[in-house]
């Protein structure tokens, strides 16, 4: 197995050694880039190459894996990782890399045209109907996992019927006994006149065979039913040659659901392998040029809710918004409790795709609040088509005019614990980013926040393709309350966000108050759905503080809950 980084550089000669194409890099000069994230396998070579996410990266030039780009090109011959099972994180990694793949082109089965020069390519010359041969690898390795204990009691059914009339005194003198627990000798072989032929065993060695390849090629760590006798080395080349034949003469005698999986296998890895096919490809892959699309779809995918197809009367809906016709997903959305009432707010995400220790720049924060401006105008559009998304969704205020606040977030994918997949590890990155047109107005549609979080990238690396219904719900709750909660902290420490929040029952006279200082309170107070309005004072906004210990003396102290 060979593991190269996204993005980085290596000698052109490591390269061509290692590719028989050079689709999967860009040269300059002596260095050769690796442009592709993915899976490659070369049937001549009889090695197994990953291509990494940049994610895998530190800013330091060294990898998460604590060792150089250089030295994990052959990890499997750097003596920390050779033939250590502690390590075999490394190749769960990769399994959880590969499915992660086959699951955005199973999501994406469109994601091989290319619709434009921004657009991406899931590249692969592997048919629908074709297994790669890591494919044969995961399906020899599930099945043994799943019917080992079967194909055990097939075993243990025909020594049972062998052991009918047994010849104690040429067993004992010619056979080894296994001991239990107990000393007491158990014999798996037995001699006697009456032969059972067992139909099954041709297989199950071929099967097996087949398995122990894998397992000696790759370092699976797989303990194997020493019951058979396997074919190896040279005589195992030769079985790859002639395979199919050999197949083909026991096919009849298999009708148990079960063999005839088995059998279906072997006939998969034989075609694969059989040399004296013209057919035979020189090598496999599965790649993606902009692996930032796929990250955006484990997000999506643990993050946004199904979208309702309510159109304004231009014929503008969220998921128009939210898909581009270049295959770009803007943003994440799912709808959640506001930070003010009992009313509903989408909270609209952005992942970002950069190496673990790296952040948003500039550019990023102008994307995100055109994304949220976006979700704010289509919601305003219904309003003034007289429609509404839902009946919970309120985005603007008749009696102020304000704006409820929009959550904004960026999410980042990153790497603390390499041998972690099951925990999240969401937390809080960098500084809260601000955008606003007029400073002291904080219910105004053009002042937003972005909060900003990173999460586990071996977590939805995982669970993208594992992940089920119950499951992501279980993620979304739990994470819908913590960004929420987060907000909400934030507002309510006054030295962060610099706002000190009042409210008051609505009656004739705040309705007066309102009307007669719209001006002057304009973006700087909403009215709840409980009857309440709130009043968000700036603390450097000294004038306005002597309006509120004038006018507002009647109000009281907001937190938000």
């Amino acid at each position: 197995m060979k593991i190269l980084i996204e993005g980085e550089g290596y000698h052109i000669k490591i390269l061509r050694n290692i590719f028989d194409d050079p689709k999967f890099y860009t040269q300059n000069g002596e260095i050769g880039v690796i442009t592709s994230v993915g899976y490659y396998h070369s049937h001549i070579k009889n090695e197994l190459v990953y291509m990494l996410p940049k994610v895998y990266m530190r800013d330091n030039n060294k990898t998460i894996f604590d060792i150089s780009k250089d030295e994990l090109i052959d990890i499997e011959q750097n003596e920390t990782f050779k033939h250590k099972a502690e390590y075999n994180w490394i190749r769960q990694m990769s399994i959880y890399f590969y499915n992660s793949l086959t699951e955005f082109r199973r999501r994406n089965p469109k994601s091989n045209i290319v619709q434009s020069s921004l657009s991406y390519n899931l590249n692969s010359n592997i048919g629908t109907k074709e297994y790669s041969y890591l494919d044969l690898v995961l399906a020899f390795v599930n099945f043994h996992k799943k019917n080992k204990r079967y194909i055990l009691y097939r075993h243990v059914d025909y020594i049972s019927k062998q052991a009918k009339k047994p010849n104690w005194n040429k067993t004992i003198r010619k056979s080894i006994p296994l001991l239990t627990n107990d000393n007491k000798p158990f014999y798996t072989i037995y001699r006697n006149k009456k032969k059972v032929v067992n139909n099954e065993e041709e297989l199950l060695v071929y099967f097996f065979s087949i398995l122990n390849n894998f397992n000696e090629e790759h370092n699976l760590y797989i303990n194997i039913d020493k019951s058979y006798e396997l074919i190896k080395g040279n005589k195992f080349k030769s079985l790859q040659k002639t395979g199919l034949s050999k197949l083909k003469k026991i096919k009849h005698r298999y009708f148990n659901d079960t063999l005839k999986r088995m059998y279906h296998l072997c006939e998969l890895y034989f075609s694969q392998t059989d040399t004296a096919s013209l057919a035979k490809k020189k090598e496999d892959f599965l790649c993606v040029n902009n692996y930032n699309l796929v990250f955006e779809d484990m997000i999506d995918k643990l993050f946004s809710d199904k979208l309702i197809k309510k159109e304004t009367n231009d014929g503008v809906s969220l998921k128009k918004l939210k898909y581009n016709d270049d295959g770009k997903i803007i943003d994440h959305i799912y709808e959640h409790n506001s930070l003010l009432d009992t009313t509903n707010i989408f909270y609209i995400g952005d992942s970002k795709y950069y190496k673990s220790d790296s952040s948003a720049g500039k550019v990023s924060k102008y994307k995100q609040f055109t994304y949220a401006k976006n979700v704010i105008q289509y919601n305003i559009d219904l309003l003034n088509d007289k429609k509404e998304y839902n009946g919970n969704i309120r985005y603007r205020d008749d009696l102020t005019e304000g704006y409820d606040i929009t959550p904004n977030f960026f999410i980042y994918g990153y790497i603390d614990d390499k041998t972690d997949f099951e925990n999240d590890r969401i937390e809080q990155k960098g500084e809260i980013v601000k955008s606003f047109h007029f400073k002291n107005r904080l219910f105004d549609r053009d002042t937003l926040f972005v909060h900003q979080y990173k999460i586990n990238f071996l977590y939805i690396l995982k669970n993208y393709s594992q992940f089920n219904n119950v499951k992501v719900e279980k993620f979304r709750t739990k994470t819908k309350k913590l960004f929420r909660d987060k907000f909400i902290n934030y507002f309510n420490d006054s030295s962060a966000c610099n706002y000190v929040f009042y409210s008051s029952e609505i009656n004739t006279n705040v309705r007066i108050l309102v009307d007669t200082n719209f001006k002057l309170l304009n973006g700087k107070c909403f009215s709840l759905k409980d009857n309440r309005l709130i009043v968000a004072v700036n603390t450097n906004d000294v004038d306005f503080d002597r309006f509120r210990e004038k006018k507002l003396n009647n109000f009281t102290k907001f937190s938000f809950t």
